[in-house]
């Protein structure tokens, strides 16, 4: 996909599993899991989604995944299965080899998105990407550094500090166009100092809605998280995001979605909802 002076790669690192309880917050099983299904232990299959943007000068990665520091007991915790789909195998079958990568833009430092961000290298921990800036909010980087009590598990410092110990970690302060028709939108419902990614085209945007809108079945307006920090903050900011979604004709990229990896929304009884299916 080609929105203005950018190409779009989605890339597939991954597939995770997470509680679907905690997945849909207050919303009942008996409605979720018609979205998608729990397994035995309640879990729900995940993608691990990034964005691969290039134009401009610049090869843009948008997160990177859960990353390959994982033991097996904690690969069983978490369903983690990304032997087959790995970061690297899917930016070279796009063409990219992964020091080709100018720029990473860290939606937020929770591990399923900033895990891929370092590696090891023997024993030392060095970014993935050795010729990327790496980017995130400042305001995101100090609650990842001192995370409050729920977050702490999400939150691991082998992700992020190697980064800012190579200087490499760039902290922004709050929405901007970054380059030339990509825009960084914040939010601070789902934990403070989030980014969603937008690329402008002439007659549409792509939305990278990060954890806002983690899957197509979170688009209705009370379909939440329960890992959501400041619920009612991130109603506000989904109803204000939804609402210039469909007024602009944005297409909205999905991160977790196990099934769909990008759609448009149309205005449905209540709320809105999915419309088109949109392949990136």
């Amino acid at each position: 996909m080609t929105l203005g002076n950018y190409s779009l790669t989605s890339l597939e690192t991954g597939r995770f599993r997470l509680d679907g309880g905690a997945m849909f917050g207050t919303v009942p099983k008996v409605l979720w899991e018609k979205k998608i299904p729990a397994d035995q232990e309640n879990r729900i299959e995940m993608a691990l989604r990034t964005l691969l943007i290039r134009g401009n000068g610049r090869t843009i990665l948008v997160d990177t995944g859960m990353g390959s520091k994982w033991d097996e007991q904690q690969r069983a915790m978490y369903g983690l299965v990304n032997h087959q789909d790995t970061l690297e195998d899917s930016l070279l079958a796009a063409g990219c080899h992964p020091d080709d990568i100018t720029d990473v833009l860290l939606t937020h430092l929770h591990f399923d998105h900033a895990g891929g961000a370092t590696r090891l290298d023997g024993t030392e921990l060095i970014p993935a990407f050795k010729n990327a800036r790496y980017y995130v909010q400042e305001k995101n980087f100090k609650t990842a550094s001192e995370p409050n009590v729920r977050e702490a598990a999400s939150y691991l410092r082998d992700n992020f500090m190697p980064l800012k110990d190579h200087n490499r970690l760039d902290l922004l302060d709050g929405e901007t166009e970054l380059y030339p028709g990509l825009f960084l939108h914040l939010s601070n419902g789902h934990t403070d100092g989030m980014s969603c990614i937008r690329i402008q085209g002439e007659a549409e945007s792509l939305l990278y809605c990060a954890d806002l809108i983690p899957t197509s079945a979170h688009i209705p307006l009370p379909w939440i998280m329960g890992y959501d920090i400041q619920p009612l903050v991130l109603l506000e900011e989904k109803r204000n995001l939804l609402s210039r979604a469909y007024e602009e004709n944005w297409i909205l990229f999905f991160e977790h979605d196990p099934l769909l990896q990008a759609c448009k929304i149309r205005q449905g009884r209540k709320y809105f909802e999915k419309s088109d299916e949109v392949r990136i």
